[in-house]
């Protein structure tokens, strides 16, 4: 069942934002203003500034939170529905999770889904969990959200990307056509992998009429799925999962030299850290080393300690760079540009991509192969039931002309 979020409680946490932002920018001034007198500030008011963050963050994930509940359309009524996806649905849900019976789903499915051995064999889950499954890792995956997604039917699943285009020109009405050369294309083929979680509950829990166990199991598997597949998104190597953007190669030079799936990283100019004079110029740089049909759409990826150091950034004019998102619906902005906070990302450290902007819906494709399928275990873990959840999801960097990354180097 959907929550019942209020539009109050959004804008209650909205203005808590809001305060707190203000209470950051007082300390943040303050403490300037000793770092130049003194050449450092007090120690609490830096442990101050690194709480109003880490409020900051959460009030943000919070809001976030309570817009996706309010919006999210509840389970879809079962009064005209499909008889058979009725009948699969009850013989999963009651027979199956509940009690562990399995001839029913025998009968109704034409076979027990198998990727590895018989015994690693389980059943599909009904459409409508899947479906459910699937809104909430957009809501809760920061990478998901951001990216491409298509569904795809096989592991064999490749797009192939137009690299130069073919020649065209300008001629008069009856002038001769020269002809074209052809374009040139790149097959990419996003790494796939299996996810699985393993959520449990007491049989005396599935038991009860009143546990709803429909949405207990789609939130223990949407989080668990969330946590793995956002790391492989960020820094998958590839085998048997996603392969992330962070782990492309990368090059500072912008040129020809450059070669298809290498993405373009600006460098800080110091080891490990941002410049000492001017810092919020390199996050300028970040911007415009992007061309400017990607930059519409563009936005930063970085994780809570990073956005915690760039909040504190001002420009020449004394406005901080980074904005809460105060309206209904508006994500927190740096430079004008949406900020997307990623737990994997990594921390700012000697040679380290803290840093990540771009047009991730052209550049960052995942691919979904339909059809979690879940395997009921109550006999590893007694008292426990635990439900064995798999699905194969894949990813990889599709366009590596949409993203860059800030590198903090010397070069």
């Amino acid at each position: 069942m959907t929550e019942d979020i209020m539009p109050e409680e959004i804008k209650a946490a909205v203005e808590r934002l809001g305060r707190t932002f203000e209470e950051f920018k007082a300390s943040n001034d303050a403490a300037a203003i000793e770092r130049r007198s003194r050449g450092y500030a007090d120690r609490l008011v830096e442990e101050k500034l690194g709480r109003l963050g880490d409020e900051m963050s959460r009030l943000e994930r919070e809001i976030g939170r309570l817009h996706a509940a309010a919006g999210r359309p509840g389970l879809a009524a079962d009064a005209g529905a499909d008889p058979e996806a009725l009948a699969h649905k009850a013989a999963f849900f009651d027979g199956y999770v509940r009690k562990g019976l399995e001839r029913d789903l025998d009968r109704l499915e034409a076979k027990a889904l198998n990727i590895g051995t018989p015994a690693e064999g389980g059943f599909t889950v009904p459409e409508e969990l899947d479906q459910r499954i699937e809104r909430r890792l957009r809501d809760i995956s920061p990478i998901r959200a951001i990216a491409s997604v298509v569904q795809i039917g096989s592991a064999n699943y490749k797009k192939l990307v137009t690299l130069t285009g073919p020649a065209s020109g300008w001629v008069g009405e009856a002038d001769p056509r020269a002809e074209t050369t052809a374009p040139t294309f790149a097959e990419v083929a996003p790494p796939l992998g299996e996810v699985f979680a393993n959520p449990a509950a007491t049989q005396a829990m599935l038991d009860d009429a009143f546990f709803d166990v429909e949405s207990w199991l789609a939130e223990e598997l949407s989080i668990e799925f969330a946590g793995k597949e956002g790391a492989a998104f960020v820094a998958g190597d590839g085998v048997n999962k996603p392969s992330g953007f962070l782990t492309a190669p990368t090059a500072a030079l912008d040129d020809a030299t450059r070669a298809f799936g290498t993405l373009e990283h600006v460098p800080t100019g110091v080891d490990g850290a941002f410049p000492a004079a001017d810092p919020s110029d390199i996050l300028f740089d970040l911007v415009h080393s992007l061309k400017a049909g990607y930059r519409a759409e563009a936005r930063f990826v970085m994780n809570a300690a990073t956005l915690n150091v760039i909040r504190k950034f001002k420009d020449v004019d004394g406005d901080y760079l980074w904005r809460p998102g105060l309206e209904s619906g508006q994500a927190s902005t740096l430079l004008g540009f949406p900020v997307v906070e990623a737990e994997d990302m990594p921390d700012i450290a000697s040679g380290s991509l803290a840093v990540a902007f771009g047009n991730f819906a052209r550049g960052y494709l995942v691919t979904d192969r339909m059809g979690t399928r879940i395997l009921r275990d109550p006999y590893s873990n007694k008292p426990f039931v635990h439900f064995y959840a798999t699905r194969r999801v894949g990813g990889g960097v599709i366009n590596s002309d949409a993203l860059k990354l800030l590198k903090f180097s010397l070069a």
